[in-house]
C-alpha cells in the first residue's frame, strides 16, 4: 500500500499535462507452460484510467492503471475448477499513430496480485472455495511482462482497443511437487487478451493542430 501511494503521488503532477481517459472491458485469460494441468481460457474483466500527453507527433506514450481479473479453468482426473486472480496493473506503452483514428501500441507492464480464489468440484460433485488455507502464499505477488495492441478512435472521445499481455514471471512460487495442489503448474505464466472500450477527455495534440490550421 505504501508503494502504491508513493507511485500515485509521482504520477499525479504528470496528469495535469496529460490527456486523461477511462476504460473498461473483458479479459480472455489463460496460462502458458502449464503441461501439468489441463487448463483452458477463463473470462474476466478490467477497468481503470489512462494518461497520455497531448502529443502532436506520430510517436507518443501512454500510462495505464487498471484493476484486472484474470485466471484460468482447469480439469484433472479427479477435479474441475477455476482460478481467479485479481491484479492491480500498470502498463507503460509507446503509441504509434498510423492515422488520426488508429494507434498501434507496445510496451511493458507490471502487476501486483491483490487476491486469489480457487473454486473446485470433486469427483463426487461437491464444490468448495479456497480449501487450501492461505491461498496467496502459493503465488508470486509481483508480475511483469510485455504488451502488444491496437486502438481506434472512431468518433469524438470514444476509444476501442484490444491488447495481448504476456507475463514473463511465473504465477506460482517454487513449490515442491509433493506439496503442490492439483490446480497449480510449476512454470505457469499469465497470458491475457484484453478488449476494451473507453472515453478520452479533451482533444489530442493532433486534433488541436488540425483545428489551428483551419
Amino acid at each position: 500500500m505504501k508503494k502504491l501511494i508513493i507511485f500515485l503521488l509521482v504520477i499525479t503532477p504528470c496528469s495535469l499535462f496529460a490527456q486523461i481517459g477511462i476504460k473498461a472491458g473483458v479479459n480472455f485469460a489463460q496460462i502458458s507452460k502449464a503441461s501439468e494441468i489441463n487448463s483452458s481460457t477463463r473470462s474476466g474483466f478490467h477497468a481503470g484510467i489512462f494518461l497520455a500527453p497531448a502529443s502532436k507527433k506520430i510517436i507518443t506514450s501512454r500510462t495505464e492503471l487498471l484493476y484486472s481479473r484474470q485466471g484460468y479453468d482447469y480439469k484433472s482426473s479427479t477435479k474441475t475448477g477455476n482460478v481467479d486472480l485479481d491484479y492491480f496493473m500498470q502498463a507503460q506503452l509507446v503509441g504509434i499513430n498510423i492515422t488520426r483514428f488508429v494507434q498501434l501500441q507496445f510496451g511493458a507492464q507490471t502487476a501486483i496480485l491483490l487476491n486469489a480464489k480457487v473454486d473446485s468440484t470433486g469427483g463426487t460433485g461437491s464444490a468448495g472455495a479456497n480449501p487450501y488455507g492461505k491461498i496467496l502464499d502459493l503465488y508470486n505477488r509481483f508480475d511483469y511482462g510485455y504488451a502488444l495492441g491496437a486502438e481506434i478512435h472512431p468518433i469524438m472521445g470514444l476509444v476501442i482497443g484490444a491488447r495481448y499481455n504476456v507475463s514473463l514471471n511465473k504465477v506460482y512460487k517454487d513449490i515442491q511437487s509433493f506439496q503442490r495442489p492439483s490446480f497449480t503448474s510449476a512454470d505457469a505464466k499469465n497470458n491475457v487478451v484484453m478488449v476494451s472500450v473507453g472515453w478520452r477527455f479533451g482533444k489530442t495534440g493532433r486534433e488541436k493542430k488540425k483545428n489551428d490550421n483551419e
